[in-house]
C-alpha cells in the first residue's frame, strides 16, 4: 500500500514533513494491513466492533435462554455466581472454547432476571477471585458495604427513541459545552440524568450552545476521579441514574438541536483488582501490557495493549456500543497525548523527531487511525475531538492523508496561556503580537477547539478565570449596585479573554458549566481531605438566577458571543485577518467572515476617534458591545450610531470608532 502512494496529502501540503514521509506512510500501511486483516477474519471493520454482541449476557430467544461469554485466556475456570444461585461459587461453570473464550448457557427466560446482581469467580495464575464481567452493561455500588457488583439489565420495554431526525450535518461548528452530569445540581450531593435533562439542559439550550460533551460517563469506582479512572467501559455510571434515564438526556437533547458527545477514556483504566479489568484472568497482561510499560506512573493507572487484536476488539467495540446503543454523537478522546508516546508527553515537543523518531507507541496511533475510521462509518456526521497537546502532526487529517482520523483537536494551549498570563503580567505588560500568534497558531488544514478553560482550570490547585481575575472579591462586591475596580477589571476581561478565545483560536468552541456566568469556586469532589464534602462539587445557579447580582452580566454576554459566532458562522470561515495591531493603546483589530472584531485591551486609554483600514468601504453597525449596560458595562458607547466609512490619502476604506479602554466591539458592514 505504501508504495503505491506518492506524496501522500500530508506532506504535500506541509514540506516540512518530507524528511518523515516514510515513516507517515509506514503509519498508513500498519492501520490499512491491520483493518485488511479484520476484514478478512471478521467481514468488516464494523463486524469486528460488535465484540458486545457476544460477549457478556444475552437473552437467546431461539433457545429460550441466556449465554454469558468471556475472553479469559489466562484462567483456568470460571464460574458464574450471583443471586440468580444464590451466590453459590461452584454451580455454574463455565466452558472455555476457543481463542481463550468461554461461555456458559443458562436455559429458561426466567434464568436471569432483570436488576438481579452477577460476577465472575475466576481461577488461575494461583488465584481465586470474583471480578465483574469485562462487557458488563451495568454496574451498582452496594450502600452499605460500598463493592461493586454487575447487575442484569433487561428492562421488559425498550426505550423509545424520537431522534431519527436529528444530524450534525447542519452544524456548521461545534460550540461545546462541557458538563458534569453529578456536579451539575446546586444541591450538595450527586445529580441525576433526569435532573440534568430537565433543569440545565434548557439552560444550554437557551445560550445557544449546540454540542454537550459529557465527562464521566463510564463507571469508575472513585466519584473523585471526575471519571478518568474507569473501571467498566460499557457501563453508564449508576450514580447518576440508569441507562435509560441516560437515553432519556441524549433524545432530549436532539429534541433541542444539540449534539451529545462522550468523553471516552481509552487512554487508561483503574488499577483495582476488584472492579476493573487488571488481572482479570489472573495474569497482568491480558488487557494491558505486563511490567512498567503497563503502569502510568503519573496517572496510577493501567495501560491497555493497543497491539493484541482482542484489546483492540474490546476498545472499538465500545465505540460502536455507545454511538449505536445511547446514540452519541461522537467522543472527545482523553489523554490522547499519553496513547501516542512512549514517554506519555512527558518532554519539549520543540522537533518533528518527537513525533515520529522518538518514543512512538506506534500501536496506539494504528488503533485511533482504526477508532476514527470506524466512527465515521457508523457515524458520516459524527465528531471525534483528540485532547492531544503534543500537535503530532496530522493527528485531525483523514486517514487515507496519512493521519489520525480526528476531526479536531483541543487547543490546550490556550487556556494554559491566558493563565500564565493572568498569574505572572500586569495588565501593561500584555502584549498584543504574542496574544495573536498565541490564539492563531495552529496546524494549517487541521481544525482545533477554542477554549479559555475546561474543567481542568477549574480543578483544586487552580482557579477559573473568574477566580484569577476577581478572586476573593467576587464574595462581597458582586451586587450590582455594588461598583468595586476588581470586579470591574475582572468582568471586562472576562469577556473579552472568552470572545477574543472563540473567534481567534480555532475552528470550534468549548466552555465549562457554569464557566459562562463567572462560577466563583473551585471544583472539588468529596474526600478524606474536605470531610466528604460536596459544597465545591456543584454549581450554583441561583447566582446567576438573581437580578441583584452582577453574575447574570457575565452569562447575557455569553449568549450574546454564541449567538455571534454561530449565526454569522465565524468558527467555520477562514481564518482571521489582521486589519489594526497598536501595541501602545493594545488596539487589535481584525477580520473574519466580513466582521470586524476590534479589541482595546488598554488599562485606560479611551480613544474617542479610533481610525483604522477596513477591507470594504461602506456603512458598519455594531453587533456586539462587550461595554454595555445590559452585559455589566460602563455604557459609554451610542451602539445604535451607524460608522461610515472615509478614504484616506492612500485611497483605503478607513473606519473610525469610539473605542474605550478594555472593551471589544463586533462590526457588520450594513450597506456600500
Amino acid at each position: 500500500m505504501a508504495e503505491s502512494i506518492s506524496r501522500i496529502a500530508l506532506v504535500r501540503d506541509d514540506p516540512w514533513l518530507e524528511p518523515y514521509e516514510q515513516d507517515i506512510l509506514d503509519r498508513l500501511a500498519r492501520c490499512m494491513d491491520s483493518i485488511s486483516d479484520i476484514t478478512n477474519s471478521s467481514g468488516s471493520l464494523r463486524a469486528f466492533a460488535k465484540g458486545h454482541d457476544f460477549f457478556g449476557f444475552h437473552y437467546d430467544s431461539k433457545k429460550k435462554g441466556w449465554w454469558y461469554r468471556e475472553w479469559a485466556p489466562g484462567a483456568e475456570a470460571l464460574f458464574l455466581i450471583g443471586d440468580f444461585n444464590d451466590w453459590n461459587r461452584e454451580s455454574h461453570p463455565l466452558t472455555r472454547i476457543d481463542h481463550g473464550n468461554w461461555e456458559i448457557f443458562l436455559p429458561g427466560a426466567d434464568a436471569l432476571q432483570h436488576e438481579q446482581r452477577v460476577k465472575v469467580r475466576v481461577v488461575g495464575s494461583g488465584k481465586d477471585q470474583d471480578r465483574i464481567p469485562a462487557y458488563i452493561r451495568r454496574a451498582i455500588q452496594d450502600p452499605v458495604t460500598y463493592d461493586f457488583s454487575g447487575q442484569i439489565w433487561q428492562p421488559k420495554q425498550s426505550f423509545s427513541w424520537s431522534d431519527k431526525g436529528f444530524s450534525l450535518n447542519s452544524m456548521d461548528a461545534p460550540v461545546i459545552y462541557e458538563c458534569h452530569t453529578g456536579m451539575a445540581q446546586e444541591k450538595e450531593g450527586v445529580g441525576t440524568y433526569r435532573e440534568f435533562a430537565d433543569n440545565i439542559l434548557p439552560r444550554i439550550h437557551y445560550l445557544g450552545y449546540n454540542t454537550i460533551q459529557m465527562m464521566a460517563v463510564q463507571e469508575h469506582p472513585y466519584y473523585g476521579s471526575f471519571g478518568y479512572h474507569v473501571s467498566n467501559f460499557f457501563a453508564p455510571t449508576s450514580r447518576f441514574g440508569t441507562p435509560e434515564d441516560l437515553k432519556y438526556l441524549i433524545n432530549k437533547a436532539h429534541g433541542m438541536g444539540i449534539a451529545v458527545v462522550m468523553d471516552v477514556v481509552h487512554s487508561h483504566a483503574v488499577k483495582n483488582l476488584s472492579e476493573g479489568l487488571n488481572e482479570f484472568d489472573g495474569t497482568e497482561d491480558q488487557y494491558f501490557h505486563p511490567g512498567g510499560r503497563g503502569e502510568h506512573p503519573g496517572w496510577d493507572s493501567k495501560l491497555f495493549n493497543y497491539g493484541k487484536r482482542e484489546v483492540q476488539q474490546f476498545l472499538l467495540s465500545n465505540l460502536s456500543y455507545w454511538l449505536e446503543e445511547f446514540h452519541f454523537d461522537g467522543f472527545r478522546f482523553d489523554g490522547v497525548t499519553s496513547m501516542l508516546y512512549h514517554h506519555h508527553g512527558d518532554v519539549s515537543f520543540d522537533h518533528y523527531d518527537r513525533y515520529f523518531k522518538e518514543g512512538v507507541e506506534w500501536d496506539a496511533i494504528t488503533y485511533l487511525q482504526m477508532a476514527n475510521e470506524l466512527i465515521h462509518q457508523i457515524r458520516p456526521d459524527g465528531l471525534s475531538i483528540a485532547e492531544d497537546m503534543s500537535g503530532m502532526p496530522g493527528a485531525c487529517r483523514k486517514v487515507e492523508d496519512g493521519g489520525l482520523g480526528f476531526d479536531y483537536r483541543l487547543g490546550m494551549g490556550i487556556p494554559d496561556y491566558w493563565i500564565k498570563l493572568l498569574k505572572h503580567k500586569q495588565d501593561e505588560e500584555w502584549n498584543i503580537h504574542e496574544m495573536w500568534g498565541t490564539l492563531t497558531n495552529r496546524r494549517w488544514l487541521e481544525k482545533t477547539i477554542s477554549y479559555a478553560e475546561s474543567h481542568d482550570q477549574a480543578l483544586v490547585g487552580d482557579k477559573t478565570l473568574a477566580f484569577w481575575l476577581m478572586d476573593k472579591e467576587m464574595y462581597w462586591h458582586m451586587s450590582a449596585d455594588d461598583t468595586n475596580p476588581v470586579i470591574d477589571r475582572g468582568m471586562a476581561l472576562h469577556k473579552m479573554i472568552r470572545l477574543f478565545t472563540a473567534v481567534l483560536g480555532g475552528e470550534g468552541y468549548l466552555t465549562f458549566m457554569g464557566n459562562e456566568f463567572g462560577h466563583p469556586e473551585w471544583i472539588d469532589f468529596p474526600r478524606e481531605g474536605n470531610g466528604w464534602s460536596y459544597k465545591y462539587a456543584r454549581r450554583q445557579w441561583s447566582l446567576v438566577d438573581k437580578p441583584e447580582l452582577k453574575y447574570h452580566y457575565l452569562n447575557d454576554f455569553d449568549k450574546a458571543m454564541v449567538e455571534l459566532i454561530t449565526e454569522k458562522n465565524i468558527l467555520g470561515a477562514l481564518p482571521a485577518v489582521q486589519l489594526n495591531m497598536d501595541t501602545n493603546n493594545q488596539v487589535m483589530i481584525f477580520e473574519r467572515n466580513n466582521l470586524i472584531f476590534a479589541f482595546n485591551f488598554h488599562v485606560s486609554n479611551a480613544i474617542a476617534d479610533y481610525g483604522f483600514v477596513v477591507p470594504m468601504a461602506g456603512s458598519y453597525r455594531i453587533l456586539l458591545d462587550s461595554d454595555a449596560t445590559q452585559f455589566g458595562g460602563h455604557g459609554r458607547i451610542d451602539d445604535s450610531v451607524a460608522h461610515h466609512t472615509m478614504v484616506d490619502t492612500h485611497g483605503n476604506a478607513k473606519l473610525s470608532v469610539y473605542l474605550t479602554n478594555r472593551t471589544v466591539l463586533v462590526l457588520e458592514r450594513i450597506e456600500s
